[in-house]
């Protein structure tokens, strides 16, 4: 069976294979043939040639029906982990009679998924079958593959063949993006500073600056920065500022230390958080860029998703990280912590195949555990030395 099953794929690439009906009806025909050299009849010598010429058209045919038909992909539109990819193919029929009984596989790359297989009762001349199909995805990445494979045994189903189409595709899966209501490492950034204050004695203006158009009672989910107190104070409830342009100000860097050594599933989850506390960020319109080892600093919605959907680990390192801004440090290395910027933050994910002991900090983050949901721990107050 291992031997043949590689000479069976030959044929059908390179030509047609007898399928198991063709099988029988060979043998068939090849005891009829000798049954008539011995017995000299020549109904016997009819009925073995009529088989040997039904088999040569039916192993002619098939692959005779593949020729000149064409086939074309359209975009596959990025998803997130979890969805599905819509994938559309079309298959072009140029010649004058129609293909009848076929079969159609798209041959996924294996960490998608297995091959996709359809049936195709006819294809009319000068006509065009658009199939359309949905696949689940799992995890997030940027997947490539390139061909297509047309199957027909038609129209006597003895003899079955294969031919390859080029026909590439790239699917863009998307790391998930947790729903924060809150997340202490974005709102609380700046707070040192703010508290500080100018050498006039006045308080230094909060990250996020602009022309105020309005006050409005605060809801949950908005930044701390943009309460106005003494507001807030004489009406006794919260008032927050809404801001008619955002200029200047600091802004916030999501830094994933990407180019140290992770455990695959913490690295998983860091990307997840690395996505869900950049839009959280922008949510909150504030100025975010996302860090990485091999990108450097990046901004935009669809570069930093797409950064994420093909970031691995560990990678290498073709840019330096500013040491004048603060960050949100996403680390499994604990080492790293004593040297963060000034006013950064912090979220360690624990290496538990090799524990090491947690050095002191300098500023307020996160220890994550894993049997707790990350979006709840993104959302709890920060840990303090």
């Amino acid at each position: 069976m291992k031997i043949t099953k590689p000479i069976t794929n030959w044929l059908e690439i390179q030509a047609s294979t007898p399928a198991y009906t063709g099988w029988v009806l060979a043998g068939i025909a090849i005891c009829f043939f000798g049954a008539a050299i011995n017995t000299m009849a020549g109904w016997l010598y009819a009925i073995s040639g009529v088989s040997f010429a039904l088999l040569g058209v039916a192993a002619v045919l098939p692959p005779r029906s593949l020729v000149g038909l064409s086939i074309t992909r359209h975009p596959i539109s990025p998803v997130s982990a979890g969805d599905e990819l819509r994938v559309e193919l079309e298959i072009y029929n140029p010649k004058n009679q129609p293909v009848n009984l076929l079969q159609v596989e798209d041959i996924l790359p294996f960490v998608l998924g297995k091959p996709v297989r359809t049936a195709i009762e006819i294809i009319p001349s000068q006509g065009c079958y658009r199939w359309v199909y949905y696949h689940p995805t799992q995890h997030r990445g940027i997947y490539r593959w390139h061909k297509v494979e047309l199957i027909s045994g038609a129209p006597l189903g003895l003899f079955w063949c294969r031919r390859q189409r080029d026909c590439a595709a790239i699917a863009i899966i998307y790391p998930t993006v947790l729903p924060l209501a809150t997340c202490p490492l974005v709102d609380e950034m700046g707070q040192e500073e703010s508290k500080r204050g100018d050498p006039r004695g006045r308080p230094l203006q909060t990250a996020t600056t602009g022309l105020v158009r309005s006050l409005r009672p605060y809801r949950i989910g908005d930044p701390t920065r943009l309460i106005h107190w003494r507001t807030s104070a004489r009406y006794g409830e919260l008032r927050v500022r809404e801001l008619e342009i955002i200029t200047g100000g600091q802004e916030i860097i999501i830094a994933l230390d990407s180019g140290g050594n992770w455990q695959a599933e913490n690295f998983e989850q860091a990307v997840i958080a690395a996505a869900s506390l950049y839009f959280y960020a922008h949510q909150q319109q504030l100025q975010v860029q996302l860090w990485t080892a091999s990108t450097g600093l990046i901004k935009g919605e669809r570069i930093v998703l797409e950064t994420l959907a093909a970031i691995t680990s560990p990678e290498d390192s073709s840019t330096s990280e500013s040491q004048s801004y603060p960050v949100i440090w996403l680390t499994q290395n604990p080492l790293t912590l004593s040297s963060l910027p000034q006013g950064s933050r912090w979220v360690l994910w624990q290496d538990i195949s090799s524990p090491t002991e947690i050095v002191s900090w300098d500023y307020p983050g996160i220890i994550l555990q894993n049997e707790q949901a990350l979006q709840s721990q993104l959302q709890k107050p920060l840990h303090s030395n």
